[in-house]
């Protein structure tokens, strides 16, 4: 087993252009370590990147990108397919992928396992060192695309105790002061993908700040101060000051007020976006929230009203006034429409989602399948999501009103039906360059 420590620090100079192998340098580890002399140390460090060199001196093993890292290597590893069964061979972990590859013989092909880190969910320890049984003592990486990888270790050698803490650190490298392996990755293309996204640029491509456009762009949140969670460009109503951005930013939940998402260019009806309002037992007011909503309304000629579509359960948003949030009044805000969409928060979705995976994943009950699927309500919750952004779609276009879109924080939910209903009213987004475009732009507002 070969663990070749982590390359660059937050912050410092990114390594050469070709691939290499990555020195030990000192990091902070999962299980924090300590009791080693610096000659022991350096040491284990030159016998392991001489373990590692030999290990990788023929050309693709593994296949490296340029900029990637090699930094552990760990052989007579067993990879539990739930498929094909028990495979060994050597296990490498890059800054940006685990490969494992098992050589072909008598009984099997040539086998390989390549998982890029970001989709790794957590990592656990299966066993102990004294457990029984073949294959009982290892480590079980889950997965975000609903595998679970088990991997067996020898219980003599304690071999899992290298892997995963290198896991840790290069699947989660924000956690220890490391940078992704994005920042080091030196592919070239042709454009330059930090520049598809320019916030204004997209605002006036909506026509915000345009003549006889009554929405302009805000930069009073340009520190921050007034919403933490926002950008620093934001659209709004012309006819609404800073000043009044920022008393009515205090009146919902994490400061993040009803700021603009998409604009028709014909209409002027809005999709805008929001947190929860502070109303809490004591059915809190704000003037300058009634304000600023007032204010989105008017700032279509077209629309009678101003469609308020809280994506919770109703009866999730009353048990939020218990909390000190809730949902708006109807008498503090006239010629406004409320409804609610009834989707589920996102523990409910988590819930879902891991009965999903339960049923997919390694094994699946044809016998049962349909019944089972219906039981974890993960298509009911699509339907959901989908009917609510159509809703919206559907009174942006054919009742040419606008619509202000929130749930409890104003994001997951609220950032699902506003990109959807995007997609579905914007042929621009439906481009490749406008679905990076909306992607960026959904998870900065």
């Amino acid at each position: 087993m070969a663990d070749i420590q982590d390359k660059t620090k937050l912050g410092s100079p990114s390594p050469g252009s070709s691939p290499r192998l990555a020195r030990k340098e000192a990091s902070p580890t999962p299980s924090g370590g300590g009791g080693v002399s610096p000659f022991s140390q350096r040491k284990r460090e030159a016998e392991t990147l001489q373990e590692a060199i030999t290990a990788t001196a023929l050309p693709g093993d593994p296949p490296l990108l340029p900029g990637e890292l090699l930094s552990f290597i760990a052989h007579d590893i067993t990879y539990l397919d739930p498929f094909l069964g028990a495979r060994t061979g050597s296990l490498y972990i890059t800054d940006y992928k685990m490969y494992f590859k098992s050589p072909s013989d008598d009984k099997a092909e040539e086998y390989i396992l390549h998982v890029p880190l970001g989709v790794i969910s957590h990592v656990e320890k299966m066993g102990r060192s004294r457990s029984k049984g073949e294959n009982a003592y290892g480590l079980e990486i889950f997965c975000k695309d609903m595998r679970t990888l088990k991997f067996a270790h020898k219980q003599e050698t304690h071999g899992r105790r290298g892997m995963y803490e290198r896991l840790q650190i290069v699947s989660f490298p924000i956690s220890y002061g490391k940078n992704p392996f994005a920042y080091s990755f030196k592919q070239s293309y042709p454009t330059n993908g930090w520049e598809v996204y320019d916030p204004v640029r997209e605002l006036k491509r909506l026509s915000v700040g345009a003549e006889n456009v009554p929405w302009r762009i805000s930069e009073t949140n340009s520190d921050y101060s007034m919403c933490e969670t926002y950008p620093t460009i934001l659209g709004v109503p012309a006819s609404v000051n800073d000043e009044t951005l920022v008393l009515a930013s205090q009146f919902r939940s994490k400061g993040r007020m009803p700021v603009l998402s998409w604009l028709h260019p014909v209409t002027h009806a809005s999709i805008t976006r929001s947190s929860q309002p502070l109303v809490g037992a004591s059915r809190k007011r704000s003037k300058e929230d009634e304000d600023y909503l007032s204010a989105i309304l008017k700032a279509n000629k077209y629309g009678k009203k101003l469609y308020v579509m809280d994506a919770r359960p109703k009866i999730n948003a009353y048990a939020n006034i218990a909390m000190g949030g809730g949902y708006e009044l109807d008498e503090a805000y006239p010629n406004m429409d409320f409804s609610f969409l009834d989707i589920g928060n996102i523990h409910v979705m988590r819930d879902s989602l891991s009965k999903l995976q339960d049923i997919c994943y390694p094994d699946v009950d044809d016998q049962r399948w349909y019944s089972s699927l219906e039981a974890t309500h993960w298509l009911d919750h699509i339907k959901t999501v989908l009917g609510g952004a159509v809703k919206v779609a559907e009174v942006i276009e054919r009742q040419r009103s606008s619509v202000l879109v929130h749930c409890t924080d104003g994001w997951d939910r609220t950032a699902q039906l506003t990109a959807l209903a995007m997609l579905m009213l914007d042929p621009f987004y439906r481009t490749i360059q406008g679905f990076e475009v909306k992607g960026r732009f959904r998870t900065t507002v």
